[in-house]
């Protein structure tokens, strides 16, 4: 069962908005000497699908070098089924194993006949038993949800390979549904309030976007849940990700996390987006800023 605390890393890009791989790799390393297990780059707070085919195999080619292939969780789901074998052939020749799978998402109203296909082609073609993957459930923004029926199937057909889920519903009700119904099967919250709740109830872990600022709180309730004696250093630990999560979103989320990530290294380069996202405002920014010291943060001036 994979479990542990993954960021949701964000992408920074230089001013001509391709992928500044030097910032990347700094902060994939600071992500793990905080405490994180691994990183689930190129994901929704990674701008993923924003970059190409070719710029997305850098990126990880990066973040591998950086850090080890044995710790990134990439995110490899796209919407032509070739694209997604081919990011996925590429992560696995990289030696990285785990990925994050999106479901073909333009298509709204599909069947779960439908999705299965898609997953069961992608797995057949890759005939790969190293692969295993991370189903990515996330209807508020892919208008195309996992149902545990599909689940079912899919766990079925591949055991090996289909062997968890990220849930960023916002649903603690449907996350420990699936812990029940799928033993074994490795449920992760992608909310960071719901990170305490569901570990009670048997969860993996979590893939959040929060985790670029407070991997360290994060670890704590992680690996210190069940221990009567850190309960009130786990209840802190979480109240200080609420408070972080909050803030962010309080603005734009994504562009709002990159600026808060600027914060903590100093960088202006972590306040692009890539089109059509927009980076906060420099009033913006200065508010953020004062906000961040309010409720503790580290805080670096921005050098360009």
């Amino acid at each position: 069962m994979i479990s542990g605390v993954y960021c949701a890393s964000a992408t920074p890009v230089n001013a001509d908005l391709s992928p500044d791989l030097e910032a990347l790799a700094a902060h994939a390393k600071a992500l793990i000497a905080d405490g994180c297990d691994g990183i689930a780059l190129l994901g929704t707070t990674g701008e993923a699908n924003s970059f190409s085919l070719t710029e997305r195999k850098t990126i990880l080619e990066a973040a591998a070098t950086a850090v080890g292939p044995e710790r990134l969780m990439p995110g490899t789901g796209v919407n032509a089924l070739p694209e997604t074998i081919d990011l996925t052939r590429h992560a696995l020749s990289l030696g990285v194993t785990r990925v994050v799978m999106l479901p073909p998402s333009y298509y709204k109203g599909v069947s779960d006949e439908g999705l299965f296909r898609a997953y069961a082609h992608v797995i057949e073609t890759l005939a790969d038993t190293r692969l295993q993957v991370i189903l990515y459930h996330i209807p508020q923004v892919s208008h195309v949800p996992i149902s545990h029926d599909l689940i079912e199937r899919l766990v079925t057909a591949f055991p090996q390979t289909v062997v968890g889920i990220k849930d960023s519903a916002g649903k603690i009700e449907n996350m420990t549904a699936m812990i029940d119904r799928f033993p074994g099967f490795s449920v992760f919250a992608g909310a960071d309030p719901l990170l305490l709740p569901l570990m009670g109830k048997g969860g993996a872990g979590c893939i959040t976007a929060t985790s670029n600022l407070v991997a360290d709180s994060l670890a704590t309730v992680f690996r210190h849940h069940a221990d009567p004696a850190r309960k009130a250093e786990v209840e802190a630990a979480q109240a200080r990700i609420n408070a972080f999560r909050d803030l962010s979103n309080s603005y734009t989320q994504i562009p709002a996390i990159k600026a808060m990530v600027a914060f903590r290294h100093g960088s202006a380069v972590w306040t692009r987006t890539r089109p059509p996202l927009v980076g906060l405002a420099p009033n913006e920014l200065t508010q953020l800023k004062d906000r961040l010291t309010a409720i503790g943060a580290s805080v670096k001036d921005l050098a360009a």
